[in-house]
């Protein structure tokens, strides 16, 4: 059998982090992002005998989990027992103790036997016992910085509106504002479940109605700029995708008695352009080429949500950083097989930033009023290229001595290799610096490391 247990001292009392664990999205904010593990159905709360039922993959295997609450002291501890599952045997106590000055000694302890008897043990004890380290390292790592956020931004419960829930960093960001607290309502184009708002950007239809009782909006919609050549079709689809859904939220904000009071816009530091050495913020003047015009025009789009006094705020997101999607995620298979190296001389400057300031970037936009206007969310220390793609390749332990000419990208990819991939792109955090916001991870390497699940490594 395998043990392991990891404690840390919160400054939050015992209730309030045992409510923490209790509320919708928990569980979403506590897998990390290697793994890929799905709920089947809504987490049914924390009570002796609910099971939560999800789906957990390894490699081509794909399993069902089965677990059960129990021992459950409401504000102190409960347990969940594996009931079905790929495990001999699992059982996870989470436990919550008074510790020091109102805080909290937050304890996982997790026992666990390896399927097959004493063969499984031999053969994948030693990993298993590395993974669930790694496991209980994040989860105790976000719901530190989470329970951190929420106190700083110190607001009671809101109902916000997100377009785009279902996407990568939608799916990133419900989970936070859940666990804060707030109520999600969902815009979707199809099919709305019980909650949910149907609105059509393609028919200019979106009920002002339906948003009666909504105190913020985020608007994360629209189609990617990835996925190979920028034809002329390829173009005015991302154009519209982004102007025509802000465009309907902004004029619908406008006809209300009581819109809500801040919308949230998705954008890019693609404003810029490819600007070499020069350092950005969000002052700076737009630069050339198809992203920049796609983002002026994203951005202008919501005029009308502003000239009817609702804060607006456009969240430029550099590259994302996420094993499930984002800039990241394409990288990994490459960097993994050894065959990743840097882009063109990788001299370009790369501004990313690790989709756990992604979301907390959003979540202060929505509740602190100072922010207003365009928003650069990007890590306060951008790399180069070439360092970008050593760090990677240090955190995964593979070498990065190849390289794709920059002529090569160009002649596959054509003006998006050139806009998207060796562009320079240099651009400093200004607004969120000087409104205080604490990141996360303001380093690549410990932002990677946290990730991938590599924060243990020597």
């Amino acid at each position: 059998m395998i043990a392991v247990e990891r404690s840390t001292f919160l400054p939050s009392p015992p209730d309030l982090v045992y409510r923490w664990h209790t509320r919708p999205g928990a569980f979403e904010r506590l897998v990390p992002p290697w793994e890929s593990v799905d709920l089947l159905e809504a987490h049914p709360g924390i009570a002796n005998g609910t099971r939560a039922r999800f789906t957990i993959r390894k490699g081509p295997f794909r399993f069902t989990w089965i677990a059960e609450h129990r021992d459950v002291e409401p504000g102190r501890q409960f347990r969940d027992v594996q009931i079905e599952g790929p495990f001999a045997r699992w059982n996870h106590l989470h436990r919550f103790e008074p510790a020091g000055d109102g805080g909290t000694k937050m304890t996982d302890r997790i026992e666990l036997a390896a399927p097959g008897g004493g063969l499984g043990q031999a053969v994948a004890g030693n990993s298993l016992q590395r993974t669930v380290e790694q496991t209980l390292a994040y989860r105790h790592a976000t719901v530190a910085a989470d329970l951190a956020l929420h106190q700083r931004l110190g607001v009671g419960p809101q109902t916000i509106a997100i377009t785009g829930a279902t996407g990568f960093i939608g799916r990133a960001l419900s989970p936070l504002l859940t666990t804060g607290g707030h109520r999600v309502v969902r815009l979707v184009r199809r099919d709305p479940k019980p909650g949910d708002v149907l609105w059509d950007p393609a028919a200019d239809r979106l009920d002002p109605r339906s948003l009666e009782g909504v105190d913020a909006i985020v608007h994360l919609a629209g189609e990617s700029i990835a996925g190979g050549r920028w034809t002329e079709e390829k173009k005015r689809r991302v154009i519209d995708s982004r102007s025509r859904g802000t465009s309907l939220l902004a004029r619908t904000l406008a006809q209300m008695d009581r819109p809500p009071a801040v919308l949230v816009c998705a954008s890019a530091i693609g404003f810029y352009g490819d600007r070499g050495e020069d350092e950005m913020a969000e002052g700076s003047p737009r630069g050339k080429g198809f992203l920049a015009d796609v983002v002026s025009a994203w951005e202008e789009s919501s005029a009308p949500a502003r000239a009817a006094g609702v804060r607006t705020v456009s969240t430029r997101f550099g590259l994302v950083l996420s094993p499930r999607g984002g800039g990241l995620a394409p990288m990994l298979i490459p960097f993994r097989l050894g065959l990743g190296g840097r882009l063109g001389d990788g001299n370009q400057w790369v501004s990313w930033i690790g989709i756990d300031d992604v979301i907390g970037i959003v979540a202060t936009a929505l509740f602190d009023q100072r922010l207003e206007g365009p928003v650069n969310a990007v890590a306060p220390w951008p790399e180069r290229n070439r360092d970008f793609t050593a760090k990677l390749g240090r955190v995964l332990h593979r070498p990065t001595v190849l390289a794709v000419p920059g002529v090569v990208l160009r002649a596959a990819l054509g003006a998006f290799a050139q806009e998207g991939l060796l562009a320079s792109t240099r651009v400093r955090p200004e607004a969120l610096l000087t409104t205080g916001y604490r990141f996360r991870y303001p380093e690549l390497e410990p932002a990677l490391r946290h990730l991938l699940g590599q924060e243990l490594s020597g």
